[in-house]
């Protein structure tokens, strides 16, 4: 368990990627009678895959995220190298067309949302700015490009770095929502 967690963090890994890790770690040993990872290999590896596809019915992207944590908890955390895991039940994967809204939709969306709030703001701001939630939450003033337009991503997914565009609509709201919390700032500091 601690070497899981040493050889995640080790690796600067996002606490997501940690927590479905330890969770899929978990899960099989659980699966296996609380037996201890050394003791198994490959073949309870690919028997627990099939468990999961077979009785689970879990889709082909966790099945993949089950293999992946356990195939790193094996090579990083015990540094035992395992062989090839063979005769797994591949879980089927979903055949389906991602859905888009039309811009009408997306217009009754934003409809929904009053303009002067905050949530309103970082919503239109992850919509027209593609960023992920949490880039999106961790977006600093020194960030935005006002004058070019543009958005630093700093640490994004993959512990990347990236630029995307600000969208002109959001330029001026959100100019006046960090004047205003410019004024909060001054506030709390002549207060202490």
């Amino acid at each position: 368990q601690h070497a899981l967690v040493a050889a995640i963090r080790t690796r600067h890994y996002s606490r997501r990627t940690e927590q479905a890790y330890w969770h899929w770690t978990r899960a099989f040993v659980l699966w296996s009678g609380k037996r201890h990872p050394i003791d198994m290999g490959a073949p309870e590896i690919g028997a627990f895959l099939t468990h999961l596809a077979t009785e689970r019915n879990v889709s082909a992207s966790t099945q993949r995220q089950a293999l992946a944590a356990l195939l790193f908890l094996y090579r990083e955390a015990l540094q035992i190298e395992l062989p090839w895991v063979d005769n797994i039940v591949r879980a089927k994967q979903a055949q389906r067309l991602p859905v888009v809204l039309t811009r009408d939709e997306v217009a009754r969306l934003w409809d929904q949302i009053p303009v002067a709030s905050r949530r309103g703001l970082v919503l239109r701001l992850l919509y027209g700015t593609g960023l992920r939630l949490m880039e999106g939450l961790r977006l600093r003033v020194k960030d935005i490009d006002f004058e070019r337009r543009a958005i630093v991503v700093r640490e994004g997914k993959g512990g990347k770095d990236r630029k995307t565009m600000l969208p002109e609509s959001l330029k001026a709201e959100l100019r006046q929502h960090l004047v205003q919390r410019a004024i909060l700032h001054a506030e709390d500091l002549a207060t202490g």
